[in-house]
């Protein structure tokens, strides 16, 4: 029996029959146009999706993916929280931010803990948002179309979505550099990073997900280890990856960003003069950055370093909404996204106003209930 939403939303839920009397539920992102990018009604969709199918026993699985091959998802959507910001300029917290952030982060935390397996499908470009929900779920796929990055450099806002959790937790200092650069990861490197649990052809997707509904799933087996066993029968051998950049260049990754102070960081990465195009590129993308977000950034690596998974999205939540009020976002995602000039006119970070992204604009944290 399934259970789906109408064909206009921008979520499709629905429950297949599985063997042994259990179901896979499927969530599908389908706004193909803005390649999925996470509204706040789409993330409402997800949230509660997932809190019935965690209640749910006859559910042995969800599958979060997306209708087309291009794009898992393009990240949150910026161009309508930019819009909400410049109608209430002086709002502090800004309602449609606050509501924004908190839920993506809620639905985000949900599935970092959550009780069941979830497989994400990361096929295609996975940005931002995107990551967010990704970097959480018990497995993660990723494909030979797989491009994944955290560009908030370009915008003026910062890796979110728990990347403050999750970046620190790559090898060596990787993800700092990931981080101020927003440099793009293949499969390989998602693997590298632990980002991704399996490698799996783009072409595979229905297959797999028709294999999870023949497995005679029972409320007694261990799902995770029978979600592994069917993921390893479309595993492809580590010949048909693309080469691992991150790994190739681990060692100059980590001579870069070796120094304890940020303009240090900054200088040795924008000063790369070698041969390699992907490292040229990220130096590029920092030289032309932000220099709001890259304080952002390397602050948020200090102070989340020792925190548990709930503070991190709950000191996220608090830099999220200040960085909102700093006029370099709404800069950005002009520049980049709506006059698209590219030529984003930045305000150089005084030290009071890194020192504000950390005060909280209330009493209590929307997210305190987290844990």
């Amino acid at each position: 029996m399934a259970e789906m939403t109408t064909n206009e939303s921008p979520v499709r839920l629905e429950e297949r029959a599985g063997a042994g009397g259990m179901r896979v539920a499927v969530a599908t992102l389908d706004v193909p146009k803005s390649l999925h990018a996470l509204t706040l009604d789409m993330i409402r969709l997800l949230d509660g999706a997932l809190a019935r199918w965690e209640a749910d026993p006859s559910i042995a699985c969800v599958v979060l993916q997306s209708s087309t091959d291009k794009a898992f998802c393009a990240g949150g959507d910026v161009r309508s929280l930019r819009d909400a910001l410049l109608a209430q300029p002086d709002a502090m917290p800004n309602p449609v931010a606050q509501a924004f952030f908190s839920e993506e982060y809620r639905l985000d935390h949900r599935i970092h803990t959550y009780a069941k397996p979830i497989l994400v499908w990361g096929g295609g470009i996975v940005m931002g948002g995107g990551l967010g929900l990704m970097a959480g779920a018990s497995h993660r796929v990723v494909t030979e179309t797989t491009r994944i990055a955290m560009p908030e450099i370009s915008i003026g806002l910062f890796p979110d979505v728990g990347g403050s959790w999750f970046l620190p937790r790559m090898p060596g200092r990787c993800g700092l550099f990931l981080g101020l650069t927003g440099a793009p990861l293949n499969a390989a490197d998602a693997l590298f990073t632990r980002l991704a649990d399996y490698y799996i052809g783009q072409q595979d997707r229905g297959n797999v997900i028709d294999a999870l509904c023949q497995v005679a799933w029972t409320a007694q087996a261990d799902a995770g280890a029978t979600l592994d066993l069917v993921l390893r029968g479309f595993r492809c051998s580590a010949e048909a990856m693309p080469a691992s950049e991150v790994r190739l260049h681990f060692d100059a990754i980590e001579a870069m960003t070796g120094a304890r102070a940020l303009t240090d960081v900054v200088a040795a990465i924008i000063a790369y003069d070698g041969e390699s195009a992907w490292l040229q590129r990220a130096a590029k993308a920092l030289s032309a950055g932000s220099p709001f977000s890259a304080a952002l950034a390397w602050s948020l690596q200090e102070r989340a370093r020792h925190l548990g998974l709930a503070d991190a999205f709950r000191l996220e939540l608090v830099v999220a909404l200040r960085c909102c009020a700093y006029p370099d976002f709404s800069e950005g995602v002009r520049a980049l996204l709506i006059d698209k000039d590219n030529a984003p006119h930045w305000r150089p970070p005084a030290p009071q106003d890194l020192a504000q992204c950390f005060e909280a604009p209330w009493p209590k944290n929307p997210l305190a209930d987290l844990n």
